[in-house]
């Protein structure tokens, strides 16, 4: 893989964990359990995605400031509630996430719980700062009913059960790609890029967002819980409505490409430059060899 969207991925990697740590409540602070819980699983790892495409997408757009950083932090923090209740037991039951214990295992479920509802609220705080009414509306549109939770509660009912494409579909666009749509669409709204261009850039974080979810789909039965750093095969052990489980896993893996060759087109809309762009939907892909 090349080298230099590695190294970017590292260097907004870095620079968002740099504002989460001055953007979260100090450990020490009252209540400790709750806030060391908070820190716990914002920082146990990831790939700092979204931050990475919402700043993206605010360099792209000629973005100036430091107010792009409430929305990485935000984002990240959005990103690692759903991650923290998706985990609990009312849910997928998960005993690792990112290679360590989950919330509820590490602390304990109204711990977990509550971490992840502070996260969420917190992170809205911060988008608020930014001073953009757009940007709330549209994390807000990805997180709801319209978003992630409408994607979360629709996987949820289908489990164990036989399921069509569009169904699946639906899954993986409100539960996985809205969000990942959305930190696009935040950073050419911070940026202040023209309509125009959001709607180019939301086509593009849409494809992605779906391929993202479909390779996540091939390495839960390709890869294992070492790799992964959470438990491979679950999917299958719960019955999950899935790309793989519809269509297999080659067909699964020409969908993926033809989704990143789709957001490929869409860039082609875009007045900036889009090579950073154009890298990460390749890394998104290539992640499944």
């Amino acid at each position: 893989m090349d080298n230099q969207i590695l190294d970017y991925l590292q260097k907004i990697s870095n620079l968002t964990e740099e504002k989460m740590d001055l953007h979260l409540p100090p450990s020490e602070n009252r209540p400790k359990r709750l806030h060391e819980a908070m820190r716990y699983s914002m920082f146990a790892g990831g790939k700092r995605l979204r931050p990475a495409l919402a700043y993206a997408a605010f360099e792209v757009f000629g973005g100036e400031g430091e107010d792009i950083f409430y929305a990485t932090s935000a984002l990240e923090m959005f990103h690692t509630f759903s991650l923290i209740h998706d985990d609990l037991p009312c849910m997928d039951d998960d005993d690792f996430r990112r290679g360590k214990p989950t919330a509820h295992k590490q602390y304990d479920e109204a711990t977990a719980v509550l971490s992840g509802d502070a996260l969420c609220i917190l992170a809205f705080e911060l988008i608020a700062r930014t001073g953009i009414p757009e940007c709330t509306t549209t994390i807000a549109k990805a997180l709801g009913t319209s978003g992630m939770i409408g994607g979360q509660i629709i996987d949820i009912e289908s489990e164990g059960k036989t399921v069509d494409l569009d169904t699946v579909r639906f899954i993986h666009y409100y539960k996985t790609a809205a969000l990942i749509e959305a930190s696009l669409v935040l950073g050419a709204q911070i940026a202040k890029a023209p309509q125009s261009q959001i709607d180019a850039i939301q086509e593009y974080g849409k494809d992605i967002g779906l391929a993202f979810q479909v390779v996540d789909d091939i390495l839960d039965i390709e890869s294992t819980t070492e790799q992964l750093g959470k438990d491979a095969g679950s999917d299958i052990a719960r019955g999950k409505a899935t790309y793989p489980s519809i269509l297999g896993i080659e067909k699964s893996k020409e969908v993926a490409r033809e989704l990143h060759d789709k957001a490929i087109d869409s860039l082609e809309n875009i007045s900036g430059d889009t090579t950073i762009l154009k890298q990460i939907a390749h890394f998104i892909v290539t992640r499944l060899h």
